[in-house]
């Protein structure tokens, strides 16, 4: 057997057999395709396989997991594998998913999002919204945020480092079914990382009210104020603690230590027998009505068995 040269490593078939082992990483965020954090992800992942950028074409923080289903998604290439999306996160991971990608990819990273999300955030954060969309898929996926105020702490480096380790750790062990990760790094250097779960807090709402120049009223919903309950587990107190947070989070959100419990409401919630024949019949034809009143008109012209003997003896 000949040994092989330099010509057959570079052959069609090993080059084909490199792409496919080769991870394909979809990166996208909130904060918009020309965002810092997305940029600084994007290298530090580009280590670990072909990374493809699809992210919104602007900034569309709060968004959740919503998707465009009212007007016309287009998606313009603005670098070699980066795209622009006038929609949403969870819009980009659909259409790279379905559209844009050459193959299924093995990872979904989102972020480096420019602020924290934790505790209820996530059921806000686009972040976390894409990440989740990326679950729905099948695909393993992460939100990496990077907990910040101050425009002078905006540093990425840690947070993009971090989420290359991460990324690297999950490409080889996967995730459990329905899970992904949402990591919140701490500014400056972390001092550790610690596994968390989602923080609790109570929150109360603040909504600016003003006039526009045609003297019509507006409101303007503001960030709020919060108080986190204490628990040492929890995200926030990992970060405020300056570690790293790594929350797994599932798309499965039935409090199924309750289900017991509200079972027993079953048969204070069963419709009474009366109310169940009415629906039954509201829910029949008009000819099938009739015909059943056909039945019962009939049923009572019939004599009973007594009277069908009396009549007989005669």
């Amino acid at each position: 057997m000949r040994r092989r040269t330099a010509a057959d490593i570079s052959s069609p078939y090993d080059s084909f057999i490199a792409r496919m082992t080769t991870p394909l990483i979809l990166v996208t965020n909130d904060d918009g395709v020309h965002a810092p954090g997305i940029k600084a992800l994007a290298a530090a992942l580009a280590g670990l396989g072909t990374v493809h950028v699809v992210a919104p074409d602007r900034e569309v923080s709060a968004c959740a997991q919503s998707l465009t289903l009212k007007h016309l998604l287009r998606a313009e290439r603005v670098d070699e594998r980066v795209h622009a999306v006038d929609g949403t996160p969870a819009d980009c991971v659909n259409l790279a998913l379905v559209k844009l990608l050459p193959r299924r990819p093995d990872l979904v990273v989102s972020g480096i999002n420019r602020g924290a999300n934790m505790g209820e955030d996530v059921f806000y954060s686009g972040t976390v919204g894409g990440a989740r969309e990326g679950t729905f898929f099948g695909v393993h996926s992460i939100a990496v945020s990077l907990a910040v105020r101050e425009a002078r702490e905006l540093d990425f480096g840690p947070a993009a480092a971090f989420a290359a380790r991460l990324a690297g750790i999950v490409l080889a062990k996967g995730l459990p079914e329905r899970t992904l990760l949402n990591v919140n790094v701490p500014p400056g250097t972390p001092a550790g990382v610690a596994v968390t779960v989602q923080g609790r807090r109570e929150h109360e709402g603040t909504i600016f009210e003003g006039l526009d120049p045609r003297r019509r009223t507006y409101y303007w919903i503001e960030e709020g104020k919060d108080r986190w309950l204490t628990d040492e587990m929890s995200d926030i107190h990992a970060v405020r603690s300056g570690l790293i947070s790594v929350s797994p989070l599932q798309t499965d959100t039935t409090h199924h230590a309750v289900i017991g419990a509200f079972r027993a409401w079953e048969p204070a919630l069963a419709p009474a027998p009366a109310a169940t024949a009415a629906a039954a019949a509201a829910g029949r034809s008009a000819p099938e009505r009739a015909a059943s009143a056909d039945e019962t008109s009939s049923a009572a012209d019939e004599p009973t068995g007594a009277v069908r003997k009396l009549k007989a003896s005669k």
